[in-house]
């Protein structure tokens, strides 16, 4: 008996690991699109981009267009002024978004609140480029909906203050409407991982709500916030579309600038063009890199 149950055991095994083999293959079909479009659209061009970097117009090598990013004054010009919009956006959009969250998740509101907030932020963090700008253009521009209302019902023209949509702090509100709900999605599940063991056991050891926050909440969540803030950074120094339709060339920023050398008439050098890719790629990449490593550090708390 011992004997026809190892060879039945025997004969079992190769079937199973046949059965095993089948559906890896199966589950690998399925990942194969995402593959092909990653391949297709960002490595692929990511490659093509950094190749290009080092050739000049002829396609020879050359470190021209790397030197350029380094001692153009127009050039460090535009990664400093995109630099201080995309901190401006995500330092500011990180707070907000993490009160917006915490109101909704530990804040004691009704419960409805919760999922509206979320199904807004899920549409609202994606709602950028040319409709965006018009939004902008048609609620806060010169002649929008909300300047023309200050002006007729309080006799308050916002721009007699020294606003303008079109600059600096214009370019990082309107940023905001996308920096504010992405924010959102991102921090509520790591408000959602604060157990409430944690809590009960600071109140039995005597610790104030402000204390609870300061030793033991804010040290387990600022790994999740300093990331996902740096992942604010990235996402706003990468946006050309609003920019470009707000602003035009009205405001310096090496988006626009990498769009004026790349497809422009008067600045077209399309090599320069993809130096000023690979910078910006080397900035997002170290700022996305870092966001996935706080990330995991905040996971690993959490569990």
């Amino acid at each position: 008996m011992a004997q026809e149950g190892q060879a039945i055991s025997q004969a079992s095994a190769p079937r199973s690991r046949t059965v095993q083999f089948g559906q890896t293959a199966w589950a690998w079909v399925g990942v194969t699109p995402f593959f092909i479009f990653a391949l297709m659209f960002l490595i692929v061009p990511t490659l093509y981009l950094v190749v290009g970097a080092f050739q000049d117009a002829e396609g020879n090598f050359t470190l021209a267009n790397i030197a350029q990013l380094f001692t153009s004054d127009s050039i460090r010009s535009a990664y400093w002024i995109s630099i201080k919009i995309s901190v401006a956006s995500a330092v500011v959009g990180a707070l907000l978004g993490f009160a917006l969250a915490y109101a909704a998740v530990l804040g004691g509101l009704p419960q409805w609140l919760r999922p509206t907030l979320m199904t807004f932020s899920g549409v609202a963090s994606n709602f950028a480029g040319l409709p965006l700008a018009f939004a902008f253009l048609a609620t806060l521009g010169r002649t929008g909906i909300v300047t023309t209302l200050l002006i007729t019902l309080f006799d308050f023209n916002i721009y007699r203050t020294g606003f303008n949509l079109l600059s600096f702090w214009g370019l990082t509100l309107t940023y905001l409407y996308f920096q504010i709900p992405l924010m959102v999605l991102i921090i509520t599940p790591a408000l959602d991982g604060l157990k409430r063991e944690w809590r009960e056991a600071a109140s039995i050891l005597g610790a104030s709500h402000w204390e609870y926050w300061r030793h033991v909440a804010l040290p387990i969540l600022w790994p999740a916030i300093v990331g996902t803030t740096l992942l604010l950074f990235a996402n706003s120094f990468g946006a050309i579309a609003t920019a470009y339709a707000l602003t035009g060339s009205s405001l310096n920023i090496v988006t626009i600038l990498l769009y004026a050398q790349i497809r422009g008439d008067v600045l077209h050098d399309q090599n320069l063009g993809y130096a000023l890719a690979l910078g910006m790629i080397v900035i997002t990449g170290l700022s996305n890199g870092a966001y996935i490593w706080l990330r995991a550090r905040s996971d690993r708390w959490q569990r």
